[in-house]
C-alpha cells in the first residue's frame, strides 16, 4: 500500500508532479527540476523528508548497543546533540542502510534512517537489541522537514524567531531539542540549513509559516542532483547489502580505533582490507556531449568499472556521475563510459563536484 506523508495535501495544492518514492507518494518537483536546484544552492529550499523514520534509544545498554550495531563508534560523541552518520552493517560487511544517529546522553539517542530500508532496518536493530537493555520506539507520529541553502537558517528564524535561540549556537552536525521539537543543523544538499522533526499534527502549519518566509518547495529530483553534486550518496544506487563501505567511499565512517570493540561486519572488512585491491566510488565529468546515468560501464586501462548515480549537473552544467571503478585509477585520469553503445569521454575527479553555492571541479 502507498503511503502518504502529513504534508501530502499542501504538495498536491502547490501543483507538485507525485511520485512512488520507496512506497510514498512524494513530490518529484513543482515545475523546473533545474530552478529548484538553483533555489537551494542560491537561496533557500524546503523538503518534505517525512517518509524517513525517525526511532528513539533509551536504555542504561544504549551506548554499548549502538557500539555493537553501526560501525562508527558513537563512544565519541560527548556534546549534547552531536550528530554522527554510519552504516549499519550485515555480518559479511554489506551496507543494510547508512543513517544518522543524534546523541543526548549514554542513555538517549535519536536514529533516523531512509525510507526504503526502514522497515527491514527495524527488524535488524530489534533483533540485535535481544541482549541489550534497550528500548527502540518508531517515531512515525512525527513529521520531517529540511530547510537548506545560504538563507535556511535566517529565513527559518524569520518565520519562528522563537527558536533562534536554541538554534543558532548549533555547530554542523548538531541538534537541539526546543519545544516538542528537534532542529538539527544537517542537511542532505551540500548546503547548511536545518532538519527539523515536529509533531505531525503541525507539519501543514509550519510548512505554510516557511512559505511565508519565502522558503521554496523543492521535489526529490532537486534533492537528488543537490546530493549527487555534494559527494553524498544515495542507498540502493552507490551502496547495498552487496557492496561495503570500503569501496562505497564510504572508509570514514569506519571506526577500527578501538581494538577491543566489536561491530557487525567487522570480521569481514578486515579480511577485505587483507586482501587489498579493493575497488574506489570515485567521480566522473563527462567531457563528450551525453548524460551520464547509473549502470553504465566504464572502461578504464585496468578492468571496468560501472556508474552508480549519475545525472545532469546544474551547478556545473555539465553530466557528472559516482563509478565504482578498479584500484589504480586516480584522479585526473581519462576514461571511457558506454553509453547506448557510444564510447564517451570523461574525467575521474574527487567528489565533491559542488558545494556551498559553488562548483568545486
Amino acid at each position: 500500500m502507498v503511503q502518504r506523508t502529513p504534508l501530502y495535501d499542501a504538495h498536491v495544492a502547490a501543483g507538485a508532479k507525485i511520485v512512488d518514492f520507496a512506497g510514498w507518494e512524494m513530490p518529484i518537483n513543482y515545475g523546473s527540476q533545474i530552478e529548484e536546484h538553483h533555489v537551494v544552492r542560491r537561496a533557500a529550499g524546503m523538503f518534505d523528508v517525512s517518509h524517513m523514520l525517525a526511532i528513539d534509544l533509551v536504555g542504561c545498554d544504549s551506548q554499548a548497543y549502538l557500539r555493537r550495531l553501526v560501525a562508527n563508534d558513537i563512544a565519541k560523541l560527548t556534546l549534547p546533540g552531536k550528530a554522527l552518520y554510519s552504516c549499519l552493517l550485515n555480518d559479511d560487511g554489506g551496507v543494510i542502510d547508512d543513517l544518522i544517529i543524534y546523541y543526548f546522553t549514554p542513555t538517549k539517542y535519536r536514529i533516523v534512517v531512509n525510507a526504503g530500508t526502514a522497515t527491514k532496518d527495524l527488524a535488524w536493530m530489534q533483533a540485535q537489541a535481544a541482549n541489550f537493555n534497550v528500548s527502540l520506539t518508531p517515531r512515525r507520529d512525527l513529521a520531517m522537514i529540511a530547510v537548506q541553502g545560504p538563507q535556511a537558517r535566517e529565513k527559518f528564524w524569520q518565520a519562528f524567531p522563537a527558536s533562534r535561540a536554541a538554534s543558532e549556537p548549533l555547530i554542523v552536525f548538531q541538534a537541539a531539542e526546543w519545544q516538542d521539537w528537534l532542529i538539527a543543523r544537517t542537511g542532505y544538499t551540500g548546503e547548511d540549513g536545518f532538519e527539523i522533526s515536529v509533531p505531525a499534527t503541525q507539519a501543514i502549519a509550519v510548512w505554510q509559516k516557511l512559505l511565508a518566509a519565502g522558503v521554496k518547495p523543492i521535489g526529490l529530483g532537486a534533492r537528488d542532483t543537490l546530493r549527487l553534486e555534494a559527494g553524498m550518496n544515495l542507498y540502493g544506487q552507490d551502496m547495498d547489502e552487496s557492496q561495503n563501505p570500503l569501496e562505497s567511499g564510504l572508509t570514514w565512517t569506519l571506526d577500527f580505533k578501538d581494538a577491543s570493540r566489536d561491530f557487525n561486519g567487522k570480521s569481514a572488512l578486515a579480511r577485505r582490507q587483507a586482501e587489498g585491491n579493493l575497488r574506489q566510488l570515485l567521480g566522473l565529468v563527462l567531457l563528450d556531449k551525453g548524460v551520464l546515468r547509473s549502470h553504465q560501464k566504464v572502461i578504464t586501462k585496468q578492468v571496468d568499472g560501472e556508474t552508480t548515480s549519475g545525472s545532469f549537473s546544474p551547478t556545473l552544467n555539465q553530466s557528472i556521475a559516482f563509478a565504482r571503478l578498479p584500484a589504480g585509477v586516480k584522479p585526473g585520469d581519462e576514461v571511457q563510459v558506454d553509453i547506448r553503445g557510444k564510447l564517451l569521454k570523461a574525467k575521474v575527479v574527487k567528489p565533491p563536484f559542488a558545494r556551498n553555492g559553488k562548483p568545486l571541479i
